[in-house]
């Protein structure tokens, strides 16, 4: 991973609410209530937008910015199911940055 893709990570995680969404993503049957897929739908650990808002307590213009922040570093991954959003952790792009991190570090 380059120093600028490290930076804008870094630059990303260092907001609170940003950093807690990652956290609560992590486990998200233990910190979200159930989320309804379609059915024939897969996207395990996703969790749609309204669910996170209602978490952080913030608008949700504020949370999907911050949610589109974060896929862009690449440390979420999302799909549109109908007309809700859903959102989960890259696992292999954030195991990507700890590893870089502790190398570089």
């Amino acid at each position: 991973m380059d120093k600028q893709s490290n930076l804008t990570i870094m630059k990303v995680l260092s907001n609170e609410t940003r950093l807690s969404i990652l956290q609560w993503l992590k486990n998200p049957e233990r910190n979200f209530e159930p989320q309804h897929f379609p059915a024939g739908c897969e996207f395990r650990g996703g969790v749609c937008v309204g669910s996170i808002q209602e978490k952080c307590g913030l608008a949700q213009s504020v949370v999907s910015g911050y949610l589109a922040m974060m896929q862009k570093a690449g440390l979420l991954e999302s799909r549109r199911i109908g007309q809700w959003t859903y959102y989960r952790r890259n696992e292999p792009k954030i195991e990507e940055f700890v590893r870089s991190l502790k190398a570089d570090l």
